[in-house]
C-alpha cells in the first residue's frame, strides 16, 4: 500500500507539472482593455503604417496625469527616463515602406517604436527607436534612437478611444497625428516619390517589365510629369520608337518626346516631331493633341491640327466644334461662332451639341 501510495503521489506531482507547463504554454485568448488597431497611408506608391493599442480616456485626466510630462521613472524594466509609449501595452510601432522624412529628417524604410516624451501641455519630441519589440517603453534605450523630433500639440474635439490618423494627404507627404481626449499630435511624413517611382523602374526594367514599350513611356512620361531627369526620360522614349525589339513609333510616343523636347528647350524638334504626329493621327488622335497644345498654350498649333481634323473630316461635327474652341482660346470672337454654327448644322451628338451651343450662349450668339 505505500509503494502504491507513493507511485500516485508522483503521478499527481508529474500531472500538475504537465498542467502548469500547458497554462503557461498555451493561454487562452482573451479580449485586452486597449484593443490592438493598425493604421495605413499610402503616398505616391509608398506606405506608413502605425500599429498601436487603443486605452480609452474613461474620465480620467491624460495629459500631464496619466501621461506625465518629460521622461520618467516608471518603476519597472531597465530604464530610468523614459518617455511615454505613445499608446498601450507593448511598442506601438511605425512602418515605412520605403526610406522617408518624418519631420523632415530622414529615416530608412523598416518598423520602429514609437514613443513620445511630452513635454508639456504644448510641445512634443517624437520619437523612433530602433527596437520595435519591446514591452511599452519599460526598456527604452536612447542609444537605440533613429530620429527626434520636436512638434506642436493642437487642441482637438474630444476622442474617447486613443486614435491615429491620416487626416491630410498631398502627392508626396502626409500628416499623421495621435487624437486622444481634447489633444492632437501632428508630424508629417514624406516619400520621395518620383525617385521611388523611377527607381523601382530602372531596377525592374533589366527584366520583364523592360520588354514591353509601353512601360517605357509610362516611364518616361512620369519622368516628364514629375520633375525627373529629362535627358534621361528621352532616351526612355527614344528606345520606345526605335533601334529595340519592342519598339514602334505611334502617335502617343512621338508626343511625349515632343514635350520632352520642349522641356528641354528644343523647340524646333518639338515642333517638328509634334507635326510627325499629326501625319500619323486618326480623327480621335489629332482632336486630343489639339487639346493638348490649347493645354500647353500653344493656340496656334491647336487651331492648326483641328483645321487639318475638319479637312480630312468634313462632315464630323465635333471637329467644328473643337475648331470653335481653338478660335476661342485666341480671342476670335468671329470665327468661334462661325464654327460652333457649323456644328449644329451636321446633326451633332448630344455632348457636343450642348457643348457648341454652351460656347455660342458665352459668346453671346445664341
Amino acid at each position: 500500500m505505500k509503494q502504491l501510495n507513493t507511485l500516485f503521489g508522483a503521478c499527481t506531482l508529474v500531472f500538475a507539472l504537465f498542467i502548469s507547463t500547458f497554462s503557461i504554454q498555451a493561454q487562452i485568448n482573451q479580449p485586452r482593455g486597449s484593443q490592438q488597431a493598425t493604421v495605413s497611408q499610402r503616398v505616391g506608391t509608398s506606405d506608413v503604417s502605425i500599429t498601436y493599442s487603443r486605452p480609452s480616456v474613461n474620465g480620467r485626466e491624460i495629459w500631464g496625469q496619466l501621461v506625465p510630462f518629460g521622461m520618467n521613472n516608471l518603476g519597472f524594466g531597465t530604464s530610468t527616463a523614459a518617455p511615454w509609449r505613445a499608446g498601450a501595452n507593448e511598442n506601438t510601432t511605425i512602418t515605412f515602406s520605403h526610406d522617408a522624412k518624418v519631420e523632415g529628417q530622414d529615416i530608412k524604410a523598416g518598423t520602429y517604436g514609437l514613443h513620445m516624451e511630452v513635454k508639456d501641455a504644448d510641445n512634443v519630441t517624437i520619437i523612433l527607436s530602433k527596437d520595435a519589440n519591446a514591452w511599452g517603453s519599460f526598456f527604452y534605450d536612447a542609444s537605440n534612437d533613429a530620429l527626434r523630433a520636436d512638434v506642436t500639440v493642437k487642441a482637438a474635439p474630444h476622442k474617447e478611444l486613443l486614435t491615429y490618423e491620416f487626416n491630410t494627404v498631398a502627392p508626396t507627404s502626409t500628416v499623421a497625428s495621435l487624437v486622444w481626449g481634447t489633444k492632437e499630435i501632428p508630424f508629417t511624413v514624406e516619400f520621395a516619390v518620383t525617385d521611388i517611382v523611377l527607381n523601382e523602374f530602372r531596377d525592374k526594367s533589366i527584366g520583364n517589365l523592360g520588354f514591353n514599350r509601353q512601360n517605357w513611356e509610362q516611364a518616361a512620361n512620369f519622368s516628364l510629369n514629375n520633375g525627373g531627369d529629362l535627358n534621361e526620360a528621352l532616351g526612355w522614349i527614344d528606345g520606345a520608337i526605335a533601334g529595340n525589339f519592342y519598339s514602334q513609333k505611334t502617335v502617343n510616343n512621338l508626343g511625349i518626346k515632343a514635350r520632352i523636347l520642349k522641356g528641354l528647350g528644343k523647340t524646333d524638334e518639338y515642333g517638328a516631331i509634334l507635326d510627325e504626329a499629326a501625319g500619323m493621327a486618326n480623327v480621335v488622335q489629332l482632336n486630343a493633341l489639339g487639346y493638348q497644345m490649347l493645354g500647353a498654350n500653344d493656340n496656334e498649333r491647336a487651331i492648326k491640327y483641328f483645321k487639318q481634323n475638319v479637312e480630312n473630316n468634313p462632315e464630323n461635327a465635333n471637329g467644328y466644334d473643337s475648331l470653335g474652341d481653338g478660335y476661342k482660346a485666341v480671342g476670335d470672337k468671329k470665327n468661334a461662332i462661325k464654327n460652333y454654327k457649323k456644328a449644329l448644322t451636321l446633326n451633332p451628338a448630344a455632348n457636343v451639341k450642348a457643348a457648341s451651343e454652351a460656347s455660342l450662349k458665352e459668346l453671346g450668339a445664341l
